[in-house]
């Protein structure tokens, strides 16, 4: 399998100027399908096209797009094996100095697992805003899910991270049960039937999660900036400026920042 991002609609012409024979879409998150020497081409709303068959025919095509400029190629991610019904759940906005806390949960079978790594599920990290709002709104069509998300009055009510973290996951693992429950690991993490760092890298279900959560912090930052009247910044290395904002404008700072947090406290 071989994919490539930021596949634009007009680059249709192109695949048929190739040679590239047009079919109707098979699921509800496909623009078109096209075929080429024994490969399967399989454009996504996502802007993402997808290559699918024998790999010395994907290698060729891919060679042919590459030279006709259509998309950039990507080195697939590789998850790990897995068998039955697995559930995932990442976090999203831990270490924001502005907005709250965003937890999500994915539940799959092996066919829903194929369908997510053909759509061209990854880390979330490794996805622009654009692909994670697109890619967010197909794996909800894909597989049961669930997102939970703390705006940050309620964060700093409930007081510490790992408490709060330990209950969402958990809440997610029981919305989705049945299902062995995979946690991307975090300090003081007590939840879940296995428990790994990086697991958006390994299993495709927390990738699948890791995306849902960024989406919905996305939607949180969005939600912030419109109250604030200004851009709310994501991260907490240059924040002082927004922070500033916020004094200037009285708004309380409890609604739209980590009380906690040294950089705060160290403004206030």
């Amino acid at each position: 399998m071989v994919v490539f991002t930021n596949v634009k609609k007009e680059d249709v012409i192109k695949l048929k100027k190739l040679k590239f024979i047009p079919s109707a879409p098979k699921t509800v998150y496909e623009v078109i399908r096209y075929t080429k020497d024994g490969v399967t081409a399989i454009l996504y709303e996502s802007e993402k096209l997808l290559l699918q068959g024998k790999k010395e025919s994907i290698d060729k095509v891919a060679e042919l797009l590459e030279r006709n400029g259509l998309g950039e190629k990507v080195k697939s991610q590789k998850f790990r094996k897995e068998t039955g019904i697995i559930i995932g759940s990442d976090e999203s906005m831990k270490g924001d100095t502005f907005g709250g806390l965003v937890v999500a949960g994915v539940k799959a079978d092996n066919k829903q697992r194929k369908e997510l790594v053909e759509i061209g599920v990854n880390d979330s990290k490794k996805l622009s805003d654009k692909e994670i709002i697109l890619m967010a709104e197909t794996i909800r069509l894909i597989v049961p899910c669930i997102v939970k998300s703390l705006l940050p009055e309620e964060y700093n009510h409930n007081g510490k991270i790992t408490v709060m973290l330990n209950k969402l996951h958990q809440e997610c693992a029981d919305y989705l049960s049945p299902g062995q429950h995979v946690v991307d690991k975090y300090p003081g993490c007590n939840v879940g039937d296995i428990r790994e760092e990086k697991a958006e890298c390994k299993y495709v279900e927390v990738a699948a999660a890791s995306i849902l959560a960024r989406a919905a912090a996305l939607k949180q930052f969005n939600y912030l900036s419109k109250m604030a009247g200004f851009n709310i910044p994501k991260g907490s290395t240059h924040v002082k400026i927004a922070l500033q904002e916020l004094k200037e404008r009285n708004l309380d700072f409890n609604k739209f920042v980590k009380i906690s947090f040294s950089n705060v406290q160290e403004f206030l």
